[in-house]
C-alpha cells in the first residue's frame, strides 16, 4: 500500500534519472579530483578503482536480487541508490575516502538489476523487451545535459556547489523511493516468512555462467557479447578522463561530447534498430554493430586530433545496437521456459566484463606508459593542450593502445559472431512451458528436483 499509485514502469524510470543525473553532474570535477589524487598513474588507479567496483558488483548482483525476491523491491532500490550515492559528500571533503568508497560501493551498486526485476514483477514477457529500452534510454538521456550543466557551474561558480548539488539530487531519489514508489513485489509471492532460506545456488555469481556449454549457439552468443563487452567496459570507464587528460578536451567539450553520443545513441537504439532489424535481419544487425564498433575503437586508437574524437563517437553511437540485437537474438533462440537462463547468462558475462574490462584498460594504458605528470594548461582557441600534445607525443607512438586491443577483440567477436545461426528450428515446448509457468505461478509449489531455480533478477532483456 504504501507509495503513489501503481507500481509502473515510470517510477523505476525516475528513480534511475535522478541517480545517474546526480553522477553526471559531477562528471568534469571527478576527473580533475581523480589526476590531482593519483597524477603519477592517472589511467592504472582508474582502471583498478572501476574494476573493483565492477568485480563487487558482479559477486553481490545474484545474492541481491535473491534477496529481493523475499524481501520485496523497494527496500533494495532504496538500499543500492543510498550506498550508490553515498561517496558523492566524499568528494570535497577527502578526496582518498572518496574513491575508496567507490570501489567498496560496488557491493551495493546494483540498482540497475533490482530495477529490472522491478519491471519484470509488472510487465508482461511481450512486454518487458520495450521496458528495459526505456530504462536504458532514461540512462542515457539522464546524461544527455547533467555532464554539460556540471561542467558550467563547476566553472562559473566552483565544484564545491556542483558537489552539495549532485548530493541533494541523490536525497531526492532517496525520498521519491521512501514516499512515492510502491512495492512492486506482491505479499503473496514472497515466501513465507523473512527468515525464508536462500540457497547458494540463488546467490552464486556464476551459477549462470556454468549453464554456457550446454548449448552451441547460446555459447556462440555468449563469446561474443563478452569479446565485444569487454573493451566497450574498459573505454565507459576511462575514455572521458582519456579526452581530458590526453586529448586536451576542456570540461565543457568533454560534457558536450557526451551529450551528443547520448542523443546519437538513443536515436540509434530506437529507430535505427527497428529499421535494421526489419530490413537486414537479427543475425545482420549485429555483426553490423560489430563492425562500427571496429571502426570506433580503432579511431579512437589512431586518433590524434580533437575533431577525430568527435568523427568516431558518431560511429560509436551506432555501435549501441549491438547488445539490444544480441539480447532479441538470445530471446528468439531459447526454448519458452529457458528465457530467463540464457539472459541471466548474458547478464553475468556483462558482470563480469564491468570489473575486468577497467583494469584491463587501466593496465594497458600503464605499460604504455600514456600518462600525464601535470594538468593540462589552458586551452588554446583550437581545443587542444600544448602540455596535452607533448606527453603524447613523448609517452607513447600510438595514442589509445587499450582501444586498438578492443579493437582486435571485437574483431574476434564479429568473427565468432558469423558462425550464429540466422534462423533457428526452435522446439518450443508448449506443454513444459505450461508447466513452466504453473509451478511459478506460486513460490511454494514443488519444483522439479533437477530444475534450476532462478531468481527474477536474471530474467533481464538488456
Amino acid at each position: 500500500p504504501q507509495g503513489i499509485g501503481s507500481p509502473s514502469v515510470y517510477h523505476a524510470v525516475i528513480v534511475i534519472f535522478l541517480e545517474f543525473f546526480a553522477w553526471g553532474l559531477l562528471t568534469a570535477p571527478t576527473l580533475v579530483v581523480l589526476h590531482e589524487t593519483f597524477p603519477k598513474h592517472t589511467f592504472l588507479m582508474n582502471g583498478l578503482i572501476q574494476g573493483v567496483k565492477g568485480l563487487l558488483s558482479f559477486l553481490s548482483a545474484p545474492l541481491i536480487g535473491a534477496l529481493s525476491d523475499v524481501w520485496g523491491r523497494k527496500s533494495f532500490l532504496l538500499l543500492t541508490v543510498f550506498f550508490t550515492c553515498a561517496p558523492i559528500p566524499l568528494m570535497k571533503i577527502s578526496p582518498w575516502w572518496y574513491f575508496a568508497v567507490i570501489s567498496v560501493s560496488g557491493v551495493f551498486a546494483v540498482t540497475f538489476s533490482v530495477v529490472f526485476a522491478y519491471v519484470a514483477d509488472i510487465t508482461q514477457e511481450h512486454e518487458r523487451s520495450m521496458a528495459y529500452g526505456l530504462v536504458s534510454a532514461t540512462f542515457a538521456a539522464s546524461l544527455v545535459t547533467s555532464p554539460a550543466i556540471g561542467a558550467y557551474l563547476g566553472r562559473v561558480y566552483g565544484d564545491s556547489l556542483v558537489v552539495v548539488l549532485a548530493t541533494a539530487i541523490a536525497l531526492l531519489d532517496i525520498c521519491f523511493i521512501l514516499v512515492a514508489v510502491p512495492e512492486s513485489l506482491p505479499e503473496k509471492m514472497r515466501p513465507a516468512s523473512w527468515g525464508a532460506p536462500i540457497s547458494w545456488e540463488q546467490a552464486d555469481p556464476f551459477a549462470s555462467l556454468k549453464k554456457v556449454g550446454q548449448d552451441s549457439i547460446v555459447l556462440l552468443i555468449c563469446i561474443t557479447v563478452f569479446l565485444s563487452y569487454l573493451p566497450e567496459a574498459g573505454q565507459y570507464s576511462s575514455f572521458f578522463l582519456y579526452l581530458r587528460q590526453i586529448m586536451g578536451f576542456s570540461s565543457e567539450s568533454v560534457a558536450a561530447f557526451i551529450a551528443v553520443l547520448g542523443i546519437l545513441s538513443i536515436i540509434a537504439q530506437t529507430i535505427v534498430l527497428s529499421l535494421l532489424m526489419r530490413s537486414i535481419g537479427n543475425k545482420n544487425t549485429i555483426l553490423l554493430g560489430l563492425g562500427f564498433q571496429i571502426l570506433q575503437l580503432a579511431w579512437y586508437g589512431f586518433g590524434s586530433e580533437p575533431w577525430m574524437m568527435w568523427a568516431a563517437g558518431a560511429v560509436a553511437a551506432m555501435s549501441s545496437i549491438t547488445f539490444p540485437a544480441v539480447s532479441a537474438l538470445v530471446s528468439r533462440t531459447a526454448d519458452a521456459d529457458q528465457q530467463g537462463v540464457v539472459q541471466g547468462m548474458i547478464t553475468g558475462i556483462r558482470g563480469l566484463c564491468n570489473g575486468l574490462g577497467p583494469a584491463l584498460y587501466g593496465f594497458i594504458f600503464y605499460i604504455f606508459h600514456v600518462e600525464l605528470n601535470e594538468l593540462p594548461m589552458p586551452e588554446s582557441s583550437s581545443g587542444g593542450s600544448v602540455v596535452a600534445q607533448y606527453h603524447l607525443q613523448q609517452n607513447s607512438i600510438i595514442p589509445g593502445p587499450p582501444f586498438l586491443f578492443g579493437a582486435c577483440s571485437v574483431l574476434l567477436a564479429l568473427l565468432v559472431a558469423l558462425f550464429i545461426p540466422e534462423h533457428t528450428n526452435l522446439n518450443v515446448r508448449s506443454s513444459n512451458w505450461k508447466k513452466h509457468c504453473g509451478s511459478h505461478s506460486h513460490p511454494h509449489s514443488p519444483q522439479a528436483p533437477g530444475e534450476a531455480k532462478e531468481p527474477l533478477l536474471q530474467d533481464t532483456n538488456v
